[in-house]
Protein backbone atom coordinates (compact mmCIF):
# COMPACT_ATOMS: atom_id res chain seq x y z
CA UNK A 1 0.00 0.00 0.00
CA UNK A 2 1.18 3.51 -0.69
CA UNK A 3 1.22 6.21 1.88
CA UNK A 4 1.87 9.91 1.95
CA UNK A 5 4.87 10.80 4.07
CA UNK A 6 5.46 14.39 5.15
CA UNK A 7 9.06 14.46 4.15
CA UNK A 8 10.82 17.31 2.43
CA UNK A 9 13.42 16.93 -0.23
CA UNK A 10 16.23 19.44 -0.75
CA UNK A 11 13.89 21.75 -2.63
CA UNK A 12 11.49 21.89 0.35
CA UNK A 13 8.70 20.09 -1.52
CA UNK A 14 6.52 17.40 -0.06
CA UNK A 15 7.18 13.91 -1.35
CA UNK A 16 5.02 10.82 -1.61
CA UNK A 17 6.94 7.67 -0.86
CA UNK A 18 5.94 4.08 -1.27
CA UNK A 19 5.68 1.53 1.44
CA UNK A 20 7.08 -1.96 1.05
CA UNK A 21 5.33 -4.28 -1.37
CA UNK A 22 6.45 -7.88 -1.79
CA UNK A 23 9.61 -7.03 0.14
CA UNK A 24 10.81 -4.35 -2.25
CA UNK A 25 10.22 -0.65 -2.56
CA UNK A 26 8.83 0.53 -5.86
CA UNK A 27 7.58 3.98 -6.73
CA UNK A 28 8.68 7.34 -5.41
CA UNK A 29 6.57 10.29 -6.53
CA UNK A 30 6.92 13.98 -6.01
CA UNK A 31 3.74 15.28 -4.38
CA UNK A 32 4.31 18.44 -6.42
CA UNK A 33 6.08 17.97 -9.79
CA UNK A 34 9.38 19.70 -10.24
CA UNK A 35 9.39 22.29 -12.98
CA UNK A 36 12.49 23.78 -14.49
CA UNK A 37 12.63 27.54 -14.06
CA UNK A 38 12.85 29.83 -17.07
CA UNK A 39 16.45 30.63 -16.11
CA UNK A 40 17.48 26.98 -15.99
CA UNK A 41 15.40 26.31 -19.08
CA UNK A 42 17.40 28.90 -21.01
CA UNK A 43 20.65 27.32 -19.87
CA UNK A 44 19.97 23.90 -21.32
CA UNK A 45 17.19 24.40 -23.81
CA UNK A 46 17.74 23.36 -27.40
CA UNK A 47 20.43 24.86 -29.54
CA UNK A 48 19.81 25.67 -33.18
CA UNK A 49 21.90 23.64 -35.59
CA UNK A 50 22.80 24.79 -39.10
CA UNK A 51 20.95 23.49 -42.16
CA UNK A 52 22.78 22.31 -45.26
CA UNK A 53 20.24 20.61 -47.53
CA UNK A 54 19.36 22.14 -50.90
CA UNK A 55 15.64 21.65 -51.47
CA UNK A 56 13.90 22.67 -54.66
CA UNK A 57 12.48 26.21 -54.27
CA UNK A 58 8.74 26.41 -53.56
CA UNK A 59 7.91 28.25 -56.79
CA UNK A 60 9.55 25.52 -58.89
CA UNK A 61 7.79 22.83 -56.84
CA UNK A 62 4.49 24.56 -57.59
CA UNK A 63 5.30 24.79 -61.29
CA UNK A 64 6.23 21.12 -61.61
CA UNK A 65 3.27 20.08 -59.42
CA UNK A 66 0.83 21.70 -61.85
CA UNK A 67 1.80 19.13 -64.48
CA UNK A 68 2.64 16.25 -62.13
CA UNK A 69 0.69 16.62 -58.84
CA UNK A 70 2.30 13.67 -57.01
CA UNK A 71 5.90 14.57 -57.71
CA UNK A 72 8.42 13.83 -54.94
CA UNK A 73 10.84 16.66 -54.16
CA UNK A 74 13.60 15.07 -52.13
CA UNK A 75 15.32 17.16 -49.48
CA UNK A 76 18.63 17.14 -51.40
CA UNK A 77 17.07 18.40 -54.65
CA UNK A 78 16.32 15.19 -56.58
CA UNK A 79 12.93 15.42 -58.35
CA UNK A 80 11.01 12.20 -59.01
CA UNK A 81 7.84 12.30 -61.11
CA UNK A 82 4.97 9.89 -60.35
CA UNK A 83 6.11 7.49 -63.11
CA UNK A 84 9.62 7.38 -61.55
CA UNK A 85 11.19 9.76 -64.07
CA UNK A 86 14.05 11.58 -62.33
CA UNK A 87 15.17 15.17 -62.89
CA UNK A 88 18.32 16.67 -61.40
CA UNK A 89 18.24 20.45 -60.82
CA UNK A 90 21.14 22.68 -61.83
CA UNK A 91 21.42 25.79 -59.67
CA UNK A 92 22.20 28.87 -61.76
CA UNK A 93 25.25 30.99 -61.10
CA UNK A 94 22.85 33.82 -60.33
CA UNK A 95 19.13 33.28 -59.83
CA UNK A 96 16.91 35.65 -61.80
CA UNK A 97 14.05 36.87 -59.62
CA UNK A 98 10.69 36.29 -61.25
CA UNK A 99 7.12 36.22 -59.93
CA UNK A 100 6.00 33.36 -62.16
CA UNK A 101 8.02 30.31 -63.16
CA UNK A 102 7.72 29.15 -66.76
CA UNK A 103 9.79 27.41 -69.42
CA UNK A 104 12.36 29.44 -71.35
CA UNK A 105 13.79 26.60 -73.44
CA UNK A 106 13.68 22.83 -73.77
CA UNK A 107 15.73 20.11 -75.46
CA UNK A 108 14.20 18.90 -77.73
CA UNK A 109 12.82 22.34 -78.50
CA UNK A 110 9.19 23.39 -78.16
CA UNK A 111 8.17 20.87 -75.51
CA UNK A 112 6.06 21.29 -72.40
CA UNK A 113 6.92 19.81 -69.04
CA UNK A 114 4.27 17.15 -69.58
CA UNK A 115 6.35 15.92 -72.55
CA UNK A 116 9.21 15.23 -70.10
CA UNK A 117 11.99 16.64 -72.30
CA UNK A 118 15.64 15.81 -71.66
CA UNK A 119 16.49 19.37 -70.62
CA UNK A 120 14.20 22.06 -69.20
CA UNK A 121 15.53 25.62 -68.75
CA UNK A 122 13.28 27.78 -66.59
CA UNK A 123 13.00 31.55 -66.74
CA UNK A 124 14.96 31.97 -63.46
CA UNK A 125 17.84 30.08 -65.18
CA UNK A 126 17.34 26.90 -63.13
CA UNK A 127 17.88 23.84 -65.33
CA UNK A 128 16.19 20.45 -64.93
CA UNK A 129 18.18 17.52 -66.39
CA UNK A 130 16.36 14.24 -66.98
CA UNK A 131 18.10 11.00 -66.00
CA UNK A 132 18.03 8.69 -69.04
CA UNK A 133 19.61 5.35 -70.08
CA UNK A 134 22.34 5.16 -72.72
CA UNK A 135 22.77 2.31 -75.21
CA UNK A 136 24.69 0.35 -72.56
CA UNK A 137 21.86 0.66 -70.07
CA UNK A 138 23.81 3.08 -67.86
CA UNK A 139 22.09 6.01 -66.16
CA UNK A 140 23.21 9.31 -67.63
CA UNK A 141 21.95 12.70 -68.79
CA UNK A 142 21.50 14.01 -72.33
CA UNK A 143 24.88 14.52 -74.03
CA UNK A 144 25.01 18.00 -75.55
CA UNK A 145 27.86 18.86 -77.89
CA UNK A 146 27.26 22.58 -77.31
CA UNK A 147 25.35 22.94 -74.02
CA UNK A 148 23.36 26.16 -73.47
CA UNK A 149 25.04 28.76 -71.27
CA UNK A 150 22.55 28.00 -68.43
CA UNK A 151 23.74 24.39 -68.42
CA UNK A 152 27.45 25.18 -68.75
CA UNK A 153 27.38 27.59 -65.80
CA UNK A 154 24.96 25.63 -63.61
CA UNK A 155 25.91 23.41 -60.69
CA UNK A 156 24.32 20.34 -59.16
CA UNK A 157 23.44 20.74 -55.44
CA UNK A 158 26.64 19.83 -53.60
CA UNK A 159 24.84 17.77 -50.94
CA UNK A 160 22.89 15.72 -53.48
CA UNK A 161 23.20 11.95 -53.66
CA UNK A 162 22.86 11.31 -57.36
CA UNK A 163 21.25 8.09 -58.66
CA UNK A 164 23.53 5.08 -58.27
CA UNK A 165 25.67 4.39 -61.34
CA UNK A 166 25.07 7.80 -62.96
CA UNK A 167 27.61 8.65 -65.68
CA UNK A 168 28.11 12.33 -66.50
CA UNK A 169 29.10 13.09 -70.13
CA UNK A 170 32.54 14.70 -70.53
CA UNK A 171 30.99 17.89 -71.95
CA UNK A 172 29.07 18.38 -68.70
CA UNK A 173 31.75 17.55 -66.10
CA UNK A 174 31.74 21.20 -64.98
CA UNK A 175 28.26 20.84 -63.44
CA UNK A 176 29.57 18.32 -60.88
CA UNK A 177 31.69 20.69 -58.77
CA UNK A 178 32.84 18.96 -55.59
CA UNK A 179 29.97 16.51 -55.66
CA UNK A 180 31.05 12.95 -54.94
CA UNK A 181 29.51 10.73 -57.63
CA UNK A 182 29.80 6.99 -56.86
CA UNK A 183 31.49 4.82 -59.46
CA UNK A 184 29.37 2.43 -61.53
CA UNK A 185 30.89 -0.61 -59.83
CA UNK A 186 30.20 0.69 -56.30
CA UNK A 187 28.48 -2.28 -54.57
CA UNK A 188 26.33 0.01 -52.39
CA UNK A 189 24.47 -1.36 -49.36
CA UNK A 190 22.12 -3.79 -51.10
CA UNK A 191 23.07 -7.45 -50.64
CA UNK A 192 21.29 -9.79 -53.02
CA UNK A 193 19.73 -13.02 -51.75
CA UNK A 194 18.39 -16.18 -53.29
CA UNK A 195 14.74 -16.36 -54.22
CA UNK A 196 12.65 -16.02 -51.04
CA UNK A 197 11.03 -19.14 -49.62
CA UNK A 198 7.31 -18.40 -49.26
CA UNK A 199 5.68 -19.87 -46.17
CA UNK A 200 2.26 -21.47 -46.36
CA UNK A 201 -0.19 -20.21 -43.73
CA UNK A 202 -1.52 -23.23 -41.87
CA UNK A 203 -5.14 -23.17 -40.69
CA UNK A 204 -6.00 -20.39 -43.15
CA UNK A 205 -7.54 -20.07 -46.59
CA UNK A 206 -4.74 -17.63 -47.46
CA UNK A 207 -1.76 -19.08 -49.29
CA UNK A 208 0.61 -16.34 -48.14
CA UNK A 209 0.61 -13.45 -45.73
CA UNK A 210 0.75 -10.97 -48.62
CA UNK A 211 -2.90 -11.79 -49.38
CA UNK A 212 -4.03 -10.25 -46.10
CA UNK A 213 -5.27 -6.64 -46.61
CA UNK A 214 -2.86 -5.31 -43.96
CA UNK A 215 0.13 -6.79 -45.82
CA UNK A 216 -0.92 -6.27 -49.43
CA UNK A 217 1.83 -4.59 -51.49
CA UNK A 218 4.04 -4.26 -48.41
CA UNK A 219 7.71 -4.87 -47.67
CA UNK A 220 8.89 -5.91 -44.23
CA UNK A 221 12.14 -4.40 -42.89
CA UNK A 222 13.63 -6.65 -40.21
CA UNK A 223 16.41 -5.91 -37.74
CA UNK A 224 18.01 -8.63 -35.65
CA UNK A 225 20.36 -8.57 -32.63
CA UNK A 226 22.38 -11.26 -34.42
CA UNK A 227 23.10 -9.35 -37.63
CA UNK A 228 24.25 -5.92 -38.74
CA UNK A 229 22.15 -6.11 -41.89
CA UNK A 230 18.51 -5.12 -42.27
CA UNK A 231 16.59 -7.86 -44.05
CA UNK A 232 13.92 -6.97 -46.60
CA UNK A 233 11.17 -9.58 -46.74
CA UNK A 234 8.05 -10.13 -48.74
CA UNK A 235 5.22 -10.78 -46.24
CA UNK A 236 5.03 -14.49 -45.52
CA UNK A 237 8.52 -15.21 -46.85
CA UNK A 238 11.01 -17.10 -44.70
CA UNK A 239 14.10 -15.95 -46.60
CA UNK A 240 14.68 -12.24 -47.30
CA UNK A 241 14.53 -10.95 -50.85
CA UNK A 242 17.71 -9.00 -50.11
CA UNK A 243 19.43 -7.18 -47.22
CA UNK A 244 20.67 -3.66 -46.56
CA UNK A 245 24.26 -3.64 -45.29
CA UNK A 246 24.94 -1.70 -42.07
CA UNK A 247 28.19 -0.98 -40.22
CA UNK A 248 26.74 -1.74 -36.80
CA UNK A 249 23.87 -3.66 -35.25
CA UNK A 250 20.75 -1.44 -35.51
CA UNK A 251 19.40 0.09 -32.31
CA UNK A 252 16.27 1.71 -33.73
CA UNK A 253 14.70 2.22 -37.13
CA UNK A 254 11.66 4.12 -38.40
CA UNK A 255 10.01 4.58 -41.78
CA UNK A 256 8.93 8.04 -42.91
CA UNK A 257 6.34 8.62 -45.62
CA UNK A 258 6.97 5.15 -47.12
CA UNK A 259 10.08 6.68 -48.73
CA UNK A 260 12.85 6.78 -46.14
CA UNK A 261 14.22 4.38 -43.54
CA UNK A 262 15.99 6.08 -40.62
CA UNK A 263 18.43 3.82 -38.75
CA UNK A 264 20.58 4.28 -35.64
CA UNK A 265 23.28 1.71 -34.87
CA UNK A 266 25.68 0.80 -32.08
CA UNK A 267 29.13 2.46 -32.13
CA UNK A 268 28.02 4.99 -34.73
CA UNK A 269 27.46 8.73 -34.17
CA UNK A 270 25.04 9.30 -37.02
CA UNK A 271 21.57 8.27 -38.19
CA UNK A 272 21.48 6.77 -41.69
CA UNK A 273 18.75 7.93 -44.05
CA UNK A 274 18.07 5.19 -46.60
CA UNK A 275 15.97 5.98 -49.67
CA UNK A 276 13.69 2.97 -50.15
CA UNK A 277 13.39 3.61 -53.89
CA UNK A 278 17.18 3.36 -54.26
CA UNK A 279 18.13 1.10 -51.32
CA UNK A 280 20.95 3.59 -50.75
CA UNK A 281 22.09 5.76 -47.86
CA UNK A 282 21.38 9.27 -49.13
CA UNK A 283 22.32 11.15 -45.98
CA UNK A 284 23.91 10.65 -42.57
CA UNK A 285 22.57 12.82 -39.75
CA UNK A 286 25.63 13.61 -37.63
CA UNK A 287 25.27 13.85 -33.82
CA UNK A 288 27.82 14.52 -31.09
CA UNK A 289 27.44 10.99 -29.71
CA UNK A 290 25.73 7.69 -30.49
CA UNK A 291 22.02 8.15 -31.28
CA UNK A 292 19.67 5.67 -29.64
CA UNK A 293 15.91 5.68 -30.12
CA UNK A 294 14.08 7.33 -33.03
CA UNK A 295 10.43 8.44 -32.89
CA UNK A 296 8.45 10.12 -35.69
CA UNK A 297 5.65 12.67 -35.43
CA UNK A 298 4.15 12.28 -38.90
CA UNK A 299 1.70 15.16 -38.37
CA UNK A 300 4.53 17.65 -37.84
CA UNK A 301 7.02 15.90 -40.15
CA UNK A 302 9.67 15.77 -37.43
CA UNK A 303 11.63 13.02 -35.70
CA UNK A 304 12.94 12.87 -32.15
CA UNK A 305 16.32 11.17 -31.68
CA UNK A 306 17.58 10.41 -28.20
CA UNK A 307 21.21 10.23 -27.14
CA UNK A 308 21.62 8.95 -23.60
CA UNK A 309 25.36 9.64 -23.52
CA UNK A 310 24.76 13.29 -24.44
CA UNK A 311 21.65 13.70 -22.19
CA UNK A 312 19.87 15.13 -25.21
CA UNK A 313 16.89 14.67 -27.48
CA UNK A 314 17.53 15.98 -30.99
CA UNK A 315 14.75 17.21 -33.26
CA UNK A 316 14.99 16.46 -36.99
CA UNK A 317 13.06 18.20 -39.77
CA UNK A 318 12.07 15.25 -41.97
CA UNK A 319 11.32 17.43 -44.99
CA UNK A 320 14.88 18.80 -45.13
CA UNK A 321 16.59 16.03 -43.10
CA UNK A 322 18.35 18.64 -40.97
CA UNK A 323 18.60 18.84 -37.19
CA UNK A 324 17.18 22.08 -35.85
CA UNK A 325 16.90 21.60 -32.08
CA UNK A 326 18.83 19.95 -29.30
CA UNK A 327 16.76 19.55 -26.13
CA UNK A 328 19.07 19.13 -23.14
CA UNK A 329 17.47 16.88 -20.54
CA UNK A 330 18.16 15.48 -17.09
CA UNK A 331 19.82 12.07 -16.92
CA UNK A 332 20.45 9.32 -19.45
CA UNK A 333 17.40 8.98 -21.68
CA UNK A 334 15.88 5.56 -22.35
CA UNK A 335 12.44 4.19 -23.35
CA UNK A 336 11.52 7.36 -25.22
CA UNK A 337 7.77 7.73 -25.75
CA UNK A 338 5.81 10.31 -27.79
CA UNK A 339 2.13 10.93 -27.12
CA UNK A 340 -0.30 10.50 -30.00
CA UNK A 341 -1.05 14.24 -30.09
CA UNK A 342 2.66 15.09 -30.20
CA UNK A 343 2.55 17.35 -27.14
CA UNK A 344 4.65 15.31 -24.70
CA UNK A 345 7.72 13.12 -24.61
CA UNK A 346 8.37 10.67 -21.76
CA UNK A 347 11.64 9.01 -20.91
CA UNK A 348 13.31 6.92 -18.23
CA UNK A 349 16.66 7.91 -16.72
CA UNK A 350 18.45 4.58 -16.68
CA UNK A 351 21.01 5.88 -14.19
CA UNK A 352 18.57 6.97 -11.45
CA UNK A 353 15.27 5.17 -12.37
CA UNK A 354 13.54 8.60 -12.53
CA UNK A 355 10.75 9.16 -15.08
CA UNK A 356 10.46 12.52 -16.81
CA UNK A 357 8.04 14.26 -19.15
CA UNK A 358 9.01 16.94 -21.67
CA UNK A 359 6.04 19.19 -22.43
CA UNK A 360 6.76 20.06 -26.05
CA UNK A 361 3.89 22.56 -26.25
CA UNK A 362 4.93 24.31 -23.04
CA UNK A 363 8.41 25.70 -23.78
CA UNK A 364 9.96 22.24 -23.39
CA UNK A 365 9.18 22.17 -19.68
CA UNK A 366 10.72 19.23 -17.83
CA UNK A 367 8.33 17.58 -15.37
CA UNK A 368 9.44 14.89 -12.96
CA UNK A 369 6.93 12.02 -12.76
CA UNK A 370 8.42 9.70 -10.16
CA UNK A 371 10.61 6.65 -9.81
CA UNK A 372 10.08 3.07 -10.90
CA UNK A 373 12.71 0.30 -11.15
CA UNK A 374 13.93 -1.16 -14.46
CA UNK A 375 11.29 0.34 -16.71
CA UNK A 376 10.77 -1.57 -19.95
CA UNK A 377 8.06 0.63 -21.50
CA UNK A 378 6.12 3.87 -20.96
CA UNK A 379 2.72 4.46 -22.58
CA UNK A 380 0.47 7.51 -22.32
CA UNK A 381 -3.24 7.14 -23.01
CA UNK A 382 -6.51 8.43 -21.53
CA UNK A 383 -4.50 11.12 -19.64
CA UNK A 384 -2.70 8.39 -17.73
CA UNK A 385 0.88 7.13 -17.72
CA UNK A 386 1.38 3.36 -17.79
CA UNK A 387 4.81 2.01 -16.83
CA UNK A 388 6.05 -1.56 -16.64
CA UNK A 389 8.91 -2.84 -14.48
CA UNK A 390 10.61 -5.67 -16.31
CA UNK A 391 12.30 -7.15 -13.23
CA UNK A 392 9.41 -6.68 -10.80
CA UNK A 393 6.60 -7.86 -13.12
CA UNK A 394 4.45 -4.89 -12.19
CA UNK A 395 2.50 -2.13 -13.91
CA UNK A 396 2.11 1.35 -12.40
CA UNK A 397 -0.68 3.70 -13.53
CA UNK A 398 -0.27 7.44 -12.89
CA UNK A 399 -2.68 10.34 -13.31
CA UNK A 400 -0.74 12.88 -15.38
CA UNK A 401 -2.42 16.00 -14.00
CA UNK A 402 -1.96 15.18 -10.32
CA UNK A 403 1.07 12.86 -10.62
CA UNK A 404 -0.90 10.62 -8.26
CA UNK A 405 -0.74 6.85 -8.23
CA UNK A 406 -3.98 5.34 -9.55
CA UNK A 407 -2.99 1.69 -9.24
CA UNK A 408 -0.10 -0.73 -9.25
CA UNK A 409 -0.84 -4.27 -10.31
CA UNK A 410 0.84 -7.61 -10.90
CA UNK A 411 1.38 -8.23 -14.60
CA UNK A 412 2.80 -10.93 -16.88
CA UNK A 413 6.33 -12.19 -16.38
CA UNK A 414 9.06 -9.90 -17.71
CA UNK A 415 6.75 -7.30 -19.31
CA UNK A 416 8.82 -6.07 -22.24
CA UNK A 417 6.51 -3.90 -24.36
CA UNK A 418 3.06 -2.27 -24.44
CA UNK A 419 0.72 -1.07 -27.16
CA UNK A 420 -2.31 1.21 -26.69
CA UNK A 421 -5.10 0.52 -29.19
CA UNK A 422 -8.59 2.00 -28.88
CA UNK A 423 -9.72 1.39 -25.27
CA UNK A 424 -7.24 -1.38 -24.56
CA UNK A 425 -3.65 -1.65 -23.45
CA UNK A 426 -1.80 -4.75 -24.64
CA UNK A 427 1.12 -5.83 -22.43
CA UNK A 428 3.67 -8.26 -23.88
CA UNK A 429 5.36 -10.70 -21.50
CA UNK A 430 8.77 -11.95 -22.64
CA UNK A 431 9.28 -14.81 -20.21
CA UNK A 432 5.93 -16.59 -20.60
CA UNK A 433 5.25 -15.30 -24.17
CA UNK A 434 1.89 -13.88 -23.16
CA UNK A 435 -0.25 -10.85 -23.88
CA UNK A 436 -2.32 -9.36 -21.09
CA UNK A 437 -5.10 -6.97 -22.07
CA UNK A 438 -6.11 -4.07 -19.82
CA UNK A 439 -9.23 -1.94 -20.20
CA UNK A 440 -7.91 1.63 -19.89
CA UNK A 441 -11.28 2.89 -18.63
CA UNK A 442 -11.35 0.53 -15.64
CA UNK A 443 -7.62 -0.33 -15.50
CA UNK A 444 -8.47 -3.98 -14.99
CA UNK A 445 -6.97 -7.01 -16.73
CA UNK A 446 -9.66 -8.45 -19.00
CA UNK A 447 -7.81 -11.24 -20.78
CA UNK A 448 -4.55 -13.20 -21.01
CA UNK A 449 -3.41 -14.79 -24.26
CA UNK A 450 -0.43 -17.15 -24.64
CA UNK A 451 1.54 -17.21 -27.89
CA UNK A 452 2.90 -20.76 -27.63
CA UNK A 453 6.11 -19.89 -29.48
CA UNK A 454 8.74 -21.30 -27.06
CA UNK A 455 10.71 -18.12 -27.60
CA UNK A 456 11.39 -14.78 -25.93
CA UNK A 457 8.95 -12.14 -27.15
CA UNK A 458 10.41 -8.65 -27.55
CA UNK A 459 8.28 -6.03 -29.28
CA UNK A 460 4.94 -4.96 -30.75
CA UNK A 461 5.16 -3.37 -34.21
CA UNK A 462 1.83 -1.80 -35.12
CA UNK A 463 0.91 -1.56 -38.81
CA UNK A 464 -0.49 1.95 -39.30
CA UNK A 465 -4.14 2.17 -40.29
CA UNK A 466 -4.90 -1.49 -39.56
CA UNK A 467 -5.93 -3.69 -36.64
CA UNK A 468 -2.75 -5.76 -36.93
CA UNK A 469 0.37 -5.85 -34.76
CA UNK A 470 3.51 -7.87 -35.47
CA UNK A 471 5.16 -9.48 -32.43
CA UNK A 472 8.88 -10.20 -32.73
CA UNK A 473 10.95 -12.76 -30.87
CA UNK A 474 14.71 -12.69 -30.24
CA UNK A 475 14.99 -16.39 -29.43
CA UNK A 476 12.68 -18.13 -31.90
CA UNK A 477 13.09 -17.55 -35.65
CA UNK A 478 9.53 -16.39 -36.24
CA UNK A 479 7.14 -13.49 -35.86
CA UNK A 480 3.50 -13.55 -34.78
CA UNK A 481 0.54 -11.77 -36.41
CA UNK A 482 -1.93 -10.49 -33.81
CA UNK A 483 -5.48 -9.16 -34.42
CA UNK A 484 -6.00 -6.23 -32.02
CA UNK A 485 -9.75 -5.94 -32.63
CA UNK A 486 -10.58 -9.60 -32.11
CA UNK A 487 -7.76 -10.07 -29.59
CA UNK A 488 -6.39 -13.26 -31.09
CA UNK A 489 -3.30 -14.72 -32.72
CA UNK A 490 -3.75 -15.11 -36.47
CA UNK A 491 -0.53 -16.95 -37.28
CA UNK A 492 3.17 -17.34 -36.59
CA UNK A 493 5.49 -17.02 -39.57
CA UNK A 494 8.99 -18.58 -39.63
CA UNK A 495 11.96 -16.49 -40.79
CA UNK A 496 15.66 -17.18 -41.25
CA UNK A 497 16.88 -15.28 -38.19
CA UNK A 498 15.25 -14.07 -34.94
CA UNK A 499 14.01 -10.47 -35.21
CA UNK A 500 14.22 -7.56 -32.83
CA UNK A 501 12.01 -5.16 -34.81
CA UNK A 502 9.86 -5.43 -37.94
CA UNK A 503 8.51 -2.45 -39.86
CA UNK A 504 5.98 -2.60 -42.68
CA UNK A 505 6.06 -0.16 -45.58
CA UNK A 506 4.31 0.19 -48.92
CA UNK A 507 6.34 -1.20 -51.79
CA UNK A 508 7.96 1.58 -53.79
CA UNK A 509 8.93 1.60 -57.43
CA UNK A 510 12.70 1.20 -57.64
CA UNK A 511 14.76 3.79 -59.54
Amino acid sequence: MFRIVKQQDRSGKLKMESGKLNNFQLLTFNFQPKKISIFVFILFLFLVLPANATPVPDNIQTFVGESFPKTEFRFDGVITLPDNTIYLPLKPEKIIKTETINIKETIPAGKTLKDKPNVVILNDDTVLLKVIRDNKGQKTIFNMANPPIEVRTGLLPQDMLVPKGLVIPESLKAIVGNLDIPMVDDPGIRIEKVKPVVTQLSGSTLKTLSQMPAFKNKNLYVSSPYSRNIQVLNPGAKTPEYSLKQNGIPISMRIYDNQYLLVSSYDKTSVDVIALADDEIIKQIKLKSQPDEILIDKNKNIAYISSSIDSSIYVLNLETMNLFKQIKITGMCEKLTLTDDGTKLFYFDKKTNDIWAVELDNNYLLKEIGRFPNISKIVYTNNKIYMTSRTKNRLAIIDYDTIGLIAEIEICEKPIDMLAYKNNLFVLGADDNSIQIIDVNTDEITNSIYLDTNGFSTKFSYIEGTNIAIITDTKASLYTIFDLDNKKVLNSVPIDIPANMILASDKVKKH
